[in-house]
């Protein structure tokens, strides 16, 4: 059994920042019986990943810091059901592209993969005992909750498709098939969580408790979305997109609704800072491998001069000038931009200082890998070239060609 301040300690660590969590008291009676909680962390391999995935990754090391048993899952049969989000025969291809992405992002965190469990959804999505499961959920569960539980994450059209409504109960079922204690999602994902939690007790199974992180918006307001180039930017964006996408964000003077670089700010920014500033003193939680073997600037965004307890600095540049301000959490930036004291301008530079260095090594290790930039030309083939016919392979996730009675 835990003492009660490590137990408090670490479910502290395991919920800091989070929007909202639901079913907490079941991670606490886990750590307090001195076990070991698993979790799962869950994207479908579709449009090419935006720095809004940097919020959920940085998280993740507070699991590990916790003590979590963390697997990452490359839901590509997801991805397949999303409305053919990604058609069949790029859903591998893009699935390898999502893995050397998430590695190389993880490791410019400095949180090592070592620790986390790679899973692709095909591995066991495709097995007869999780599809007698799923067709045990299609005899329980109505049209009305599945559509309403994938409203905010399935794709809506005027004339949706059955796979869509298989979606969320798929992504309930992927808990119990991945043998976790919680699902860490964005808030997005909150129907489809609600949505788990009362239909696995019905087939027998525990309910799970779920993390939720606060989603980034888009830089021009609105949701960071992969289909709306303007509102994000990629990892592999270089210098000059990022510098162009910035500038032309939203960021009206005093104005602190809808702000993207703000919220980023927030969400992303500080915590990385956090993130740095604690790794210097030490406080990694039981994660004695964090920061080993990291690529990439691992400085938090503050000034070396900054007052202690800094998290983020802002420099004044061009013909105004003025000292730099230093920042101990978010509200006292958000304060000082509704009062004025701080120029978008200003802000806009510090962002982008800080996403290029972010993006840096991410690149750079994109252009160290042929095998990479190989899987990329085949994940996201250029729509105008012209390509030669080539004999079909069969691979893992072309048997869902021949599986298709599991999947209506």
């Amino acid at each position: 059994m835990a003492s009660t301040l490590v137990v408090e300690a670490k479910y502290d660590l395991i919920t800091r920042r989070l929007q909202e969590v639901l079913g907490g008291d079941s991670i606490k009676a886990i750590l307090a019986e001195g076990r070991t909680p698993k979790a799962y962390w869950g994207t479908a391999p579709t449009g090419r990943p935006h720095i809004g995935y940097f919020v959920a990754l940085t998280k993740i090391a507070d699991f590990l810091r916790a003590g979590v048993e963390v697997k990452i899952l490359l839901a590509d049969v997801h991805a397949f059901l999303d409305n053919l989000k990604a058609p069949l025969e790029l859903v591998a291809h893009r699935t390898k592209y999502y893995e050397f992405l998430l590695r190389t992002v993880f490791t410019s965190l400095g949180i090592p993969t070592s620790k986390l469990i790679f899973v692709q959804g095909s591995d066991y999505q495709l097995t007869r005992e999780y599809n007698l499961d799923n067709y045990r959920l299609c005899a329980t569960v109505t049209e009305h909750d599945a559509k309403k539980a994938g409203a905010e994450v399935v794709k809506q059209v005027e004339s949706p498709l059955i796979s869509g409504l298989l979606y969320p109960g798929l992504q309930a079922l992927d808990e119990q098939y991945l043998g976790v204690d919680f699902q860490f999602g964005g808030v997005d994902q909150r129907k489809i969580f609600t949505f788990a939690e009362l239909y696995l007790p019905r087939l027998g199974y525990a309910k799970r408790a779920h993390l939720m992180n606060p989603m980034v918006p888009g830089l021009m307001g609105g949701k960071m979305s992969s289909s709306d180039p303007d509102s994000k930017i990629d990892f592999l964006d270089p210098p000059e997109a990022v510098k162009r996408k910035i500038k032309k964000a939203f960021c009206e003077e005093g104005n602190i609704t809808e702000n993207g670089l703000l919220a980023f700010i927030n969400a992303v920014l500080i915590p990385i800072s956090q993130l740095r500033i604690e790794r210097r003193k030490g406080e990694t939680g039981v994660d004695s491998e964090e920061g080993q073997g990291a690529i990439g600037d691992q400085n938090p965004f503050v000034d070396d001069d900054a007052p202690e307890g800094t998290v983020f600095t802002i420099r004044r540049e061009g013909k105004f000038g003025g000292p730099p301000s230093h920042y101990k959490n978010y509200q006292e930036l958000e304060d000082d931009f509704s009062a004025k004291k701080v120029h978008p301008g200003d802000l806009k530079t510090a962002v982008n200082k800080a996403i290029d260095s972010l993006l840096a090594p991410i690149r750079k290790a994109f252009v160290e890998s042929p095998e990479w930039q190989e899987i990329e030309k085949l994940a996201y083939p250029d729509p105008n070239a012209k390509t030669e016919p080539k004999k079909k392979k069969v691979g893992r996730l072309s048997r869902l060609n021949t599986h298709t009675e599991y999947l209506c």
